[in-house]
């Protein structure tokens, strides 16, 4: 009987220590994985409820628009003519928060409505602020302008608006112009909890090797993430007194943010646009990603011939406005009856080949442009593959404009038509007896998937096209579908 009791006090003993073991170890699972939730990054402040998506990426709720501060640099001389880029842009009722000027305006800028029922100028743009004073900072760069560094400050004096609910920070020049549906499907990729810091390099290889490879372009505009520009905020002044050789303001955010130890995320649909001449190759061969941003309008020619620089934007944002996602993403076809070979950006141009051509030689970008400035071989070097854009306007492919788009249900009508017709010969079979170009397309809606692992869409030649009309209908290629040039 002793012996027994002794084997029921032992095993009911053994029971009871692996069972505390096993609740120690799960206590001890459930508080790594919370913990883990609650300071995922030494840069988090924000607690929020967060899901875990395929592949190990971390995410809260989907971001939106109402997630993004703004800050806009811009000078009381330059701010009356370069708003009205702004104006294409801002959404008043959606969108916080300022552009930043040097000194006040004349006419008393505020946002007084005067109970009229239409919406004053000053209510359809962002607030102004002023910036602080920086004549305590040095400035070396022999020629430059100073207000580079107050410039910079307005990183620190946008966080120090102090809105709540935000995830991203977003910074650029008054003629830098936003697709904001395309700018927060692109932040959407990312975690807005870690330390980011995301946009682009220059298109120009010289403006690189002179400033930097590792900085964000600020006329592109840069996105910042709020715990990142918490931080940043915090040891910019300190900055800035460290790099007073330096030129510009963007160059200031870059090196500080180095200091952090964080470096820039490339996104090549923000578009610093260091060129100067005719835009159309850029638009017309743009890379697969959302179109985020377009700098310099102003010193570049219209985007749209016979247009002012202004109405060839506002004519670009009617066709991104019913299709954002789509754009200017490139869709390239064949015709096999004439033997063409058609590129489309979606939105702004087509142009077609009088011949087959491979795909890749299709998808360089046409060198319509000429270099930012003038100078030696290195001006005429960008940061993309070019091909030839002949002088003579009878040897390049045919180039039709967008002339509007047209929303059916679901489905996009993008009307296309040649702007600048060129007195050239042609013969029965050459696309410049084309009078109008056509594409129907599903309207685009990038899914994550489709963000992180892009794939261009096809093009097929609609059986309902003659020689003088070509209709044109973009799809999703199939699985195992080539673009490829026919036999």
């Amino acid at each position: 009987m002793k012996t027994c009791q002794s084997f029921f006090k032992t095993h009911i003993n053994s029971r009871l220590i692996n069972l505390i073991f096993i609740s120690s170890s799960l206590g001890l699972i459930l508080y790594l994985v919370f913990s883990s939730f609650s300071s995922f990054s030494t840069f988090s402040t924000l607690p929020s409820t967060r899901i875990l998506l395929l592949g190990g990426d971390v995410f809260s709720s989907p971001t939106s628009l109402d997630h993004v501060v703004f800050g806009i640099a811009s000078n009381a001389k330059a701010w009356p003519t370069r708003k009205e880029y702004v104006k294409m842009w801002w959404k008043p009722d959606k969108m916080r928060g300022c552009v930043f000027l040097d000194v006040g305006l004349n006419n008393n800028n505020n946002n007084n409505n005067d109970n009229n029922t239409v919406l004053s100028e000053d209510e359809i743009l962002p607030p102004v602020c002023i910036s602080d004073d920086t004549s305590r900072f040095r400035y070396t760069w022999r020629g430059g302008l100073r207000s580079a560094i107050r410039v910079a400050r307005v990183v620190k004096e946008t966080v120090a608006l102090n809105h709540s609910n935000v995830r991203w920070f977003v910074f650029g020049d008054d003629d830098t112009v936003f697709f904001h549906e395309n700018l927060v499907k692109t932040l959407s990729k990312y975690d807005h909890e870690l330390p980011y810091f995301i946009g682009s390099n220059s298109e120009s290889f010289i403006q690189n090797r002179f400033f930097s490879f590792s900085m964000a372009f600020g006329g592109a505009g840069f996105a910042i993430s709020y715990p990142l520009a918490k931080t940043l905020a915090k040891v910019l002044d300190s900055c800035l007194e460290r790099y007073h050789h330096l030129y510009g303001s963007d160059g200031r955010i870059s090196s500080c943010l180095a200091e952090l130890g964080v470096g820039i995320t490339r996104e090549p649909g923000f578009h610093q646009m260091d060129m100067s001449g005719d835009p159309f190759g850029v638009l017309a061969a743009h890379p697969m990603a959302p179109l985020v941003s377009l700098h310099h309008p102003d010193y570049l020619d219209p985007i749209f011939p016979k247009m002012t620089n202004r109405d060839a934007m506002r004519h670009l944002y009617k066709a991104a406005e019913l299709d954002p996602h789509r754009i200017l993403q490139q869709t390239v076809c064949y015709d096999r009856w004439f033997s063409w070979t058609i590129s489309i950006s979606w939105g702004y141009a087509v142009e077609v080949f009088g011949s087959h051509i491979l795909l890749p030689d299709v998808l360089r970008v046409p060198a319509t442009f000429r270099p930012w400035k003038k100078g030696g071989v290195l001006h005429t070097l960008f940061s993309f593959d070019m091909r030839e854009h002949n002088k003579d306007p009878c040897r390049r492919p045919v180039a039709f404009h967008m002339n509007k788009t047209i929303l059916e249900g679901d489905q996009t009508v993008s009307i296309y038509k040649i702007v600048e017709p060129a007195n050239c010969t042609s013969n029965l079979g050459s696309p410049r007896g084309i009078e109008m170009i056509k594409v129907h397309a599903p309207k685009f809606n990038l899914d994550m998937k489709q963000l992180l692992a892009p794939r261009r869409q096809c093009c097929d030649v609609l059986p309902s096209s003659w020689h003088e009309k070509l209709e044109i209908g973009i799809r999703e290629c199939h699985e195992d579908e080539l673009i490829q040039m026919p036999h």
